[in-house]
């Protein structure tokens, strides 16, 4: 065994040798098996491993006490085995390993860690990274060999300590009624030869408008500027959508465009007319107006600002237009909010829901609870959590990291302000009552700063725990303790300060605050064992559960009473009393379309309220866009939301999309409509989600969300003619024929041309968007290939040969490697393999 000394001249020799096996320490985490013989004690379960490598040598004097090795781990894990480790949960996904009684680490070894998992565990991109080492009288650090690198061709980040998943036997699915396949090139270009579209040609906009017509002509010209002239309009509201044409105003011979009311047209409604003599818009309002000037912007680019003559008619199919962004789990930046506010004004969508606080993460200033934004917006390796969070979801033991971070309170007002120059409204979100361990741990450390400073009565007052609560819980997301207890006054003075908070500063963007979810999801078992809860269980008949619903309508109430519009999502919605609940209720409906969808989106639209279509199943925009082990997100909701899929929706007849959409197993299964929607009642609009437990970075977030998020906004705003009315109590068959599969893929064929004229212009937004990996297949010794959208550059390459643009089949000789690349030629997709041996698309 070779031991070595500390480095001379170490300030602290325990830590430098700390310091050396991190930097040396070898990290494997490799899925085995999604469908293993489990342990008998478990049923569904995956088996990954990490295999543990030391180096040749391992510096003394060396930290024993306290000694473990801490890592991420969001399945849950009833079974750990190991030689050589001890295994512990510390709370939500950190995990722990410590050394058995009489082991130690031995240079040169290898160790291997089974980790018998629940569920399953389908994508390199679910483990974690930064696994770090810590011990007593060191400071903890990252194993050198966990940290993400980001990718040079795809600027995509990866995780190279995990092992690649080949095996799709092994991994793909679980059991026998899971018909999933991963989509290999081959199978991708099988798929994609029935949906190719032509180059666009005529008109581009996206999303599609109601009547579009060019006419032959003289073009306008404005790429020798333009003028504008408003009647009825503010130039402040419609600043931003000018800017936006990308031509500035005079210019040597400046082309007028004549905006102005027009009563008659649909709330954001337009008409616009361009001609070589100038270009004129109608608008309902000021919405209406911006929206027609983000066309114009958009046929401009595409006809190189020289526009044949064009009328057009316009306005949205619904009025709720949404993107949910999570900043919570993992921050985003300031920057990369104002991008995608001016993106979402771009497309016409017109809802910011932020999502500012969750169990991980706190991330808004509120001025007068500073521990929220001081202790709850930081993760590291803190035990006691006196300074930080504990490094949930990967983030690493020292607090530097990208994933740390919060919105002060000018960053806030700068996002709403620019929001709402933008006609869009930013609807804040503050998870509660479960979901709240950020803001539970933070008052926590007040609780504590002030009953030392010997002022007990203030300490109490934004307590959110009883202190002699013995309930024994689990989240979904592992936590024992993130529940706010709804039975003392502390937690709604804590509501209530933070809102007003919120609505300080909207009021400073001169937007106020119209709407506030509250969350109210997902709440765990608590309260059962709590002194301060006994009278309102006993007031509920005895049944804990029912608190929620209580909490949900106090909190309404309140939100009400100041003129605030309370949202939240479907399943706390669900079990109040609708009596008890304001008529401006809006709900999103987060069940899966084949489990509960339907049944809660009819249900609470016949309830009245603002019903909000935010299904995983289509519109959770951080699961996968194709089922593939080297695709990004969870995919607990669905397997694959690629832009086909969401394009395709049918939103004015839930059940109907059961005739387009498989279920999680890939499997046909229609759904009973249960409740029927009653006559009058329609949904209020969709939402797009981001979750980002997976997502650290901003280039993520742009690949997550793009393209496939025009695709949501052309559903939010245009009808989807393939789409059957609604029939109460029908029920829809896999591929049934009342859905008109034909009108769909003639829209899909405009949609595709219309979706690539659009790339360079995210390309010059800065937005990186998804490029879709090729499809591909060896036929006869020759190469084809095929791409997701017209004008879609693909490269091949044999072996270790140059890169070659592809543009007819080519004769190659054994595997071949393929990708695509961005518009603009700067990124590229990830790699796929096209191997002769497996067949055309087996």
């Amino acid at each position: 065994m070779l031991l070595l000394a500390a480095p001379s001249g170490a300030a602290e020799p325990a830590q430098a040798a700390l310091d050396q096996l991190a930097e040396t320490l070898g990290y494997r985490f490799t899925v085995v098996s999604n469908k293993p013989e489990c342990p008998a004690t478990i049923l569904n379960c995956f088996l990954a491993t990490i295999t543990i490598t030391t180096p040749a040598a391992i510096a003394q004097p060396f930290p024993t006490k306290d000694f473990g090795i801490y890592f991420s781990f969001v399945s849950r894990l009833p079974l750990v085995e190991s030689d050589l480790f001890d295994h512990q949960l510390i709370n939500g996904d950190l995990q722990r390993l410590t050394l058995k009684p009489g082991k130690a680490l031995k240079p040169n070894h290898v160790y291997v860690v089974k980790l018998w998992g629940l569920g399953t565990h389908f994508s390199k991109s679910h483990p974690m990274p930064n696994a770090y080492l810590a011990a007593a009288a060191v400071q903890a650090r990252t194993i050198a060999s966990t940290r993400p690198v980001i990718d040079r061709d795809t600027l995509l980040e990866t995780l190279p300590f995990v092992a690649p998943m080949t095996d799709e036997a092994a991994l793909a699915t679980q059991n026998k009624a899971d018909k999933t396949r991963w989509l290999t090139g081959e199978r991708a270009f099988a798929l994609q030869a029935d949906r190719q579209a032509p180059a666009a040609n005529g008109v581009v906009i996206v999303p599609k408008v109601r009547r579009a017509v060019q006419a032959a002509g003289a073009r306008a010209n404005l790429a020798a500027g333009v003028s504008l002239r408003l009647a009825g309009i503010t130039r402040a509201a419609v600043a931003p959508a000018l800017a936006g044409l990308g031509v500035g105003e005079k210019g040597s011979l400046p082309l007028l465009i004549n905006v102005g009311r027009a009563a008659g047209l649909l709330p954001e409604g337009y008409t616009l007319d361009v001609a070589a003599s100038g270009i004129r818009i109608r608008a309902a309002d000021a919405a209406g107006a911006n929206h027609a000037l983000r066309s114009l912007a958009q046929q401009a680019s595409f006809d190189a600002f020289r526009i044949r003559p064009l009328h057009v008619e316009d306005s949205p199919q619904y009025g709720f237009r949404g993107l949910h962004i999570d900043i919570a789990r993992n921050f985003h930046s300031r920057a990369e909010l104002m991008k995608l506010v001016e993106a979402m004004a771009a497309y016409k969508l017109n809802k910011l829901h932020l999502h500012l606080a969750d169990d991980e993460g706190w991330r808004i200033e509120i001025p007068a609870l500073p521990e929220l934004a001081r202790i709850g917006s930081k993760r590291c390796h803190d035990p006691a959590e006196r300074t930080c969070l504990l490094p949930q979801l990967g983030a690493g033991p020292d607090g530097t990291s990208g994933v740390n971070g919060y919105l002060s309170r000018l960053d806030y007002i700068a996002i709403v302000r620019a929001a709402a120059a933008r006609q869009i409204e930013v609807i804040p979100s503050i998870d509660t009552p479960g979901h709240s361990r950020a803001a539970i741990v933070a008052m926590e450390n007040r609780f504590r700063r002030l009953t030392a400073a010997g002022n007990p009565a203030a300490a109490q007052r934004y307590r959110l725990i009883d202190p002699a609560d013995t309930t024994a819980y689990r989240s979904i997301q592992n936590y024992d303790d993130n529940t706010l207890n709804v039975c003392i006054p502390a937690t709604y003075r804590f509501v209530e300060t933070v809102v007003d908070a919120l609505a300080a500063m909207h009021r400073a963007a001169g937007a106020p605050l119209r709407t506030f979810h509250l969350g109210a999801d997902e709440t765990a078992g608590a309260w059962v064992g709590s002194p301060a809860c006994a009278a309102m269980i006993a007031a509920n008949g005895g049944d804990a559960r029912k608190l929620t619903p209580r909490f949900i309508e106090r909190v309404a109430a309140g939100l009400a009473a100041k003129g605030i519009r309370t949202a939240g999502w479907s399943d706390g919605m669900g079990h109040t009393d609708p009596a008890a609940m304001p008529k401006a209720t809006q709900s999103n409906i987060w069940g899966l379309l084949h489990t509960g969808g339907v049944r809660e989106a009819h249900d609470q639209m016949n309830r009245g309220w603002d019903v909000v279509l935010s299904l995983p199943t289509f519109a959770y925009l951080d699961m996968p866009y194709a089922p593939h082990p080297d695709e990004f997100g969870y995919d607990w909701g669905t397997r694959e939301a690629d832009t086909y899929r969401i394009f395709g929706v049918m939103p004015d007849n839930l059940p109907a999309n059961t005739a387009l959409i498989a279920n999680v197993y890939a499997e046909g299964a229609a759904v009973d409509d249960e409740p029927v929607l009653g006559t009058g009642h329609r949904i209020a609009g969709l939402q797009g989600q981001l979750w980002s437990e997976t997502i650290r970075t901003d280039t993520q977030v742009d690949y997550m969300l793009f393209p496939r998020l025009l695709a949501l906004a052309e559903r939010a705003w245009s009808p989807a003619p393939w789409s059957p009315p609604y029939q109460p109590g029908a029920r829809y068959d896999w591929q049934d024929k009342r859905v008109d599969r034909a009108a769909l893929a003639s829209a899909w064929r405009d949609f595709a041309g219309r979706l690539s004229a659009q790339l360079s212009r995210l390309d010059r937004a800065g937005i990186a968007y998804r490029v879709a990996p090729p499809g591909g297949r060896i036929a006869d010794g020759k190469l084809e290939a095929n791409a997701e959208l017209p004008g879609t550059t693909i490269e091949y390459r044999v072996g270790a040969e140059p890169w070659t643009r592809y543009a007819q089949p080519v004769a190659v000789s054994g595997a071949v490697d393929l990708r695509s690349r961005s518009a603009d030629g700067k990124r590229a997709s990830r790699l796929v393999r096209i191997d002769p041996t497996r067949g055309a698309a087996d």
